[in-house]
């Protein structure tokens, strides 16, 4: 069994081909790498790059760059190579045998963030299972390289088993974590439709990885989650109620980051997560406009939600640091949207105020008087109503209520019997 690094940090060389025709774009996806290995407690000691047409089918590079990679990792004392792309089996295995050093991917990596990053029970099976379906196929490729348990990058997980030895054991592993993963979305499942039966509105934040998410999330309900400036610092979903400036309470949840070419064995694995989102009501997309290539991570992160089905659900994007702002910035006015900066107070009340006009565009216009004893309706009513106007008349001692409701609610329905004016849908565009 190859020996454990005990190193702080492992020194890692970058591997990147530009099968592009925009070099920016290239150049943003292997700065992302770096931040990917930095995450993973990784030191870049060096980079190398290729333009090709297409992967060279035995080492994905072609054979003089190889040469180049090995030079560098006598040089620079290289523990491990990390690719910028997904690799075959055997293009793993030929560069491992090549160079006698830990051969990854971008996938793998990630992963191996993940598996980091998981707090639940959820979570960790989650990553486990995502880890497990990446390796299966590729046991017979990573030769060595599998057999450091927790010694570094790409090593982190799955835990003490030696995949190599026994794809059948993998295989029952792997049915025992879809096993335990039933039960937990059947408690989630129940956890939603009784959120649902509360009538409580959900915003689900979502955006590329380090836009801010959390940091809005503790704004908002003052609530103190994990805020890091780092890639996948939340991993499990939170929920928090918050008030909108009306008074009406709503839930708000954040998610797990997105980021360009992820695992598709993550989307599988996290789908029982990512249902949050699916179940939203308003989805606030998180924009970082101080990264110089915001657009594409918008771009990725609105391609993720259509292959989630939930590209009907309505969205707010919001371009968050804009005390960072990069300065070809320019934001999308096809869609809503607003500048902030989570860190600015007065930032966030016009963001309260951006989300409660998007929840306003999904309800009807109510107008009832409430007698004095109907304290209980009252109640309902300032919490899951957004409240335009409420006077008491000393005469008739009835409470005068205006406001706006969701029609398709039991509260909506028991308001709109009893409104004084004709219930009418306020700006609603299909």
């Amino acid at each position: 069994m190859q020996e454990i690094n005990h190193k702080e940090t492992e020194n890692v060389v970058l591997v990147g081909c530009n099968f592009e025709t925009d070099p920016t774009a290239f150049d943003h996806s292997m700065d992302e790498l770096k931040s990917l290995v930095e995450t993973a407690k990784g030191t870049v000691v060096g980079t190398i790059t290729q333009n090709r047409q297409k992967p060279e089918p035995s080492t994905y590079i072609g054979k003089g760059k190889v040469d180049e990679l090995q030079f560098l990792i006598d040089e620079k004392e290289v523990d491990t190579i990390v690719f910028n792309d997904e690799l075959s089996p055997s293009q793993i295995r030929n560069v491992h045998t090549r160079t006698k050093k830990t051969v990854i991917d971008r996938t793998q990596l990630i992963l191996d963030i993940f598996a980091s990053r998981a707090r639940s029970r959820e979570g960790k099976l989650q990553v486990e299972l995502a880890q497990l379906s990446y390796l299966l196929p590729r046991l017979a490729g990573q030769g060595l390289a599998l057999s450091r348990q927790g010694g570094g990058i790409g090593s982190k997980g799955p835990g003490e088993t030696q995949l190599e030895s026994d794809r059948r054991h993998i295989r029952r592993r792997m049915d025992e974590i879809k096993h335990q993963l039933e039960a937990v979305v059947g408690h989630r499942e129940r956890y939603r439709e009784r959120r649902k039966q509360n009538e409580a509105f959900q915003v689900a934040i979502v955006g590329y990885t380090n836009a801010g998410k959390s940091t809005i999330l503790n704004r908002l309900a003052e609530v103190d989650t994990l805020e890091e400036n780092q890639l996948f610092a939340t991993l499990d979903p939170t929920t928090r109620q918050f008030k909108l400036p009306s008074g009406m309470k709503i839930l708000l949840s954040d998610t797990v980051g997105f980021i360009q070419d992820l695992p598709t064995t993550l989307v599988a694995a996290f789908r029982s997560t990512l249902e949050e989102l699916q179940e939203a009501d308003l989805l606030l997309h998180v924009v970082d406009s101080s990264n110089p290539d915001y657009e594409q991570h918008e771009r990725t992160v609105k391609e993720l939600i259509q292959q989630l089905d939930a590209e009907s659900i309505p969205q707010l994007i919001v371009y968050n640091k804009s005390e960072l702002k990069d300065d070809n910035f320019f934001p999308s006015h096809d869609e809503d949207s607003i500048e902030i900066s989570a860190l600015d107070k007065e930032d966030l009340t016009s963001l309260k105020h951006a989300i409660e006009e998007k929840v306003m565009e999904q309800m009807s216009e109510y107008h009832v008087l409430l007698k004095a004893d109907e304290g209980s309706l009252l109640s309902k009513c300032r919490e899951l109503t957004l409240i335009q106007q409420q006077d008491w008349n000393e005469e008739t001692e009835h409470y005068d209520l205006k406001g706006y409701v969701f029609p398709n609610t039991a509260l909506g329905h028991e308001l709109a019997i009893r409104s004084v004016i004709e219930p009418k849908k306020v700006n609603i565009e299909e």
